[in-house]
C-alpha cells in the first residue's frame, strides 16, 4: 500500500516513521495527535504482533469519546493481560489529544514491539502541556490565561470527568502555571514591562567581608575620639 508523504514536524524519530510505514496500516497517520487518539491505529499496530488477541471488527474508527473509551478499554485489558506497562497518563493524554502524548506513546510501542530504542527520545513536558510551544513564540504572541485554559484542557476531559471540583483544580493549575510563566517573562525582559528597581535594589551594600574588615577601623576611631 502506498502512503502519502510523512507528516512534517510530527515529533517522531525517523526510524519510528519508517517502522510505521512498514506495517502496511489501513491509513498512515498524517496528524499523530488526532489519528492515534481513538486507539484504532494502536490496535491495528498491535494486531500485527498479536493477531490472535486483536480483532479489528471490535474497534470503531470514530472520533466520539464513547468510541475512544471503548477502544482503549479493550487495549488496556490486553496490556494488563500481557503484563505490558504503559503509563496511564500517556493513554489519557493520547485520548484527549494532549501535546506530546501520542508521540511518546508511539515511541513506547516501538520500543515494546521491536525491542529497540529510539536514538532521539521525544522530550515531553510533565502533564503534556503546550509550554514547549509557548517558549518558542515571541512574548507578544504567547497565549493569555483564557487561551491557555482552552489549549490545555479539552472538552472531552470535561465529558470524561464531569466532577466540578476536579475540573476546577485543573483550571487553577493551568492558571497558576500561566502566572508563573508571566513572572519569568518579566524577569527575562524587565525593560519591556517597564519594571523599575525598588529602593532596596538601588541601595549600595558592602559585601559581608568588607563590612567585617571595616569594624576594627571604626572601633579604633571611636577609642581615639574618646581619648
Amino acid at each position: 500500500m502506498a502512503y502519502s508523504q510523512s507528516p512534517k514536524k510530527a515529533g517522531i524519530p525517523r526510524e519510528v516513521l519508517k517502522w510505521l510505514q512498514s506495517l502496511d496500516l489501513t491509513f498512515f497517520p498524517k496528524n499523530v495527535r488526532r489519528d492515534f487518539s481513538n486507539g484504532y491505529l494502536v490496535a491495528e499496530i498491535f494486531s500485527w504482533y498479536f493477531p490472535g488477541d486483536f480483532h479489528m471488527h471490535s474497534y470503531d474508527n470514530g472520533t466520539s469519546l464513547a468510541a475512544k473509551q471503548s477502544n482503549w478499554s479493550l487495549i488496556e485489558k490486553f496490556l494488563v493481560m500481557q503484563n505490558i506497562s504503559v503509563m496511564k497518563e500517556i493513554i489519557d493524554g493520547t485520548i484527549h489529544c494532549k501535546p506530546g502524548a501520542a508521540e511518546l506513546l508511539v515511541q513506547e510501542m516501538y520500543t515494546i514491539l521491536t525491542n529497540r530504542r529510539t536514538q532521539t527520545i521525544q522530550k515531553v513536558e510533565q502533564g503534556f502541556t503546550d509550554k514547549a510551544y509557548q517558549d518558542q513564540l515571541p512574548m507578544v504572541a504567547r497565549s493569555t490565561a483564557s487561551v491557555a485554559i482552552k489549549s490545555n484542557l479539552s472538552l472531552s476531559e470535561f465529558i470524561a470527568e464531569p466532577n466540578i471540583i476536579t475540573n476546577q483544580c485543573k483550571v487553577l493549575t493551568i492558571i497558576h502555571r500561566h502566572i508563573e510563566q508571566r513572572k519569568e517573562e518579566r524577569t527575562q525582559d524587565p525593560k519591556r514591562f517597564n519594571i523599575k528597581p525598588t529602593l532596596g535594589e538601588q541601595a549600595v551594600r558592602l559585601p559581608p567581608v568588607l563590612a567585617h574588615q571595616s569594624e576594627p577601623n571604626l572601633q579604633m576611631n571611636t577609642s581615639q575620639a574618646a581619648c
